[in-house]
């Protein structure tokens, strides 16, 4: 069965041919970062004039670099959610109208589902259970998978994400957008002992995360440096990364504790942190438990894992063509597959 995917959840338009026979065919990708740069952030409005323009020369990019025709398509699926309202629409409207134009059913995808499985994309990929870290911009969450569609929350950020920190933490250092990447960047210069962040919720006995406070302590920091040279602001984001890493990790470890699992899969814009995977990697093999990640080209937001999570819900998949969205939506509402 070959499944094309759409995902235009927010500023990335991602188009992906699947084939549940051979994998992976072809996929293709746009990301808006330079055009939201001027504005520091993105803008909900153009980011969906922009997926309008981009999703069918991108379908027809990963038609020809397969070798696929659209009638060789079994069925075709996108971001139903969450996501903004105005991009959610176009990949919405657009995978219903050539389904409807097709005769091919549609599938509708929640799009952290198809983060959440993405790493079963990569060679070796992991075996159903394993705990999942989910870690972007707008989550943070720890779930126990036991299956496609069987999740289980087992903690989540009260406040702000890990990606969202990341972000607000490096506009307090004047970095440019997007600046979670920056950061990490910088981070990489900066020395581990001159600074010392708290480690929010490390040991409050569940596996829940805050991270708002490690910004205010960072914005903190800040004020008291009487010089904030460039020297200066990598220490403060390494110290940053730090916190952020040693919560992440130390909660990951006690959810494979709780649970008994042996595998733990990271996914997620944060999940292709240099810093975090080696931490994680090592902690792994001390305790003989196994990590694993998507391809580096599939953290962020992507075509593939929506074709891939398509194909997982191919029963799912239906003619009707009417279709809504939904920008908020809590992926424990699932139905197993």
């Amino acid at each position: 069965m070959l499944v094309l995917g759409i995902e235009t959840s927010c500023d990335e338009t991602g188009i992906a041919l699947y084939d549940t026979d051979t994998g992976l065919l072809a996929h293709q990708l746009h990301s808006q970062i330079a055009m939201h740069a001027e504005y520091g952030g993105v803008v909900p409005e153009l980011a969906s004039r922009d997926h309008i323009r981009r999703v069918l020369p991108l379908t027809e990019a990963c038609l020809k670099e397969s070798g696929k025709q659209l009638s060789d398509l079994d069925a075709i699926a996108y971001t139903e959610g969450p996501g903004l309202a105005g991009a959610l629409l176009v990949g919405a409207s657009i995978a219903n109208a050539l389904g409807f134009a097709l005769g091919k059913p549609v599938i509708p995808v929640h799009h952290l589902e198809g983060h959440l499985l993405s790493p079963l994309l990569a060679t070796p990929a992991p075996q159903f259970p394993f705990i999942a870290l989910l870690v972007s911009g707008g989550h943070s969450q720890l779930m126990a998978v036991r299956g496609v569609g069987q999740y289980e929350l087992l903690g989540e950020t009260v406040d702000d994400a890990a990606g969202e920190a990341f972000d607000k933490t490096a506009k307090l250092l004047g970095l440019s957008y997007p600046g979670g990447p920056a950061l990490s960047r910088l981070a990489e210069q900066g020395s581990p002992e001159r600074f010392t962040l708290p480690r929010p919720m490390l040991h409050s006995g569940d596996l829940d995360f805050s991270f708002s406070g490690l910004k205010t302590a960072v914005l903190t920091l800040v004020k008291q440096q009487t010089v904030l040279d460039d020297q200066t602001k990598a220490d403060i984001a390494r110290a940053f990364q730090d916190a952020i890493v040693d919560v992440l990790v130390k909660k990951s470890l006690s959810a494979l504790k709780q649970t008994g699992m042996k595998q733990l899969v990271v996914a997620g814009g944060v999940g292709a942190n240099k810093q975090l995977r080696e931490q994680l990697n090592e902690a792994a093999a001390r305790r003989k438990l196994q990590v694993y990640y998507p391809p580096l080209a599939f953290c962020t937001d992507n075509g593939a894992m929506i074709a891939f999570a398509g194909a997982q819900r191919l029963a799912s998949a239906n003619h009707d063509y009417r279709f809504a969205i939904k920008p908020r939506w809590d992926l424990s509402s699932l139905p197993a597959a």
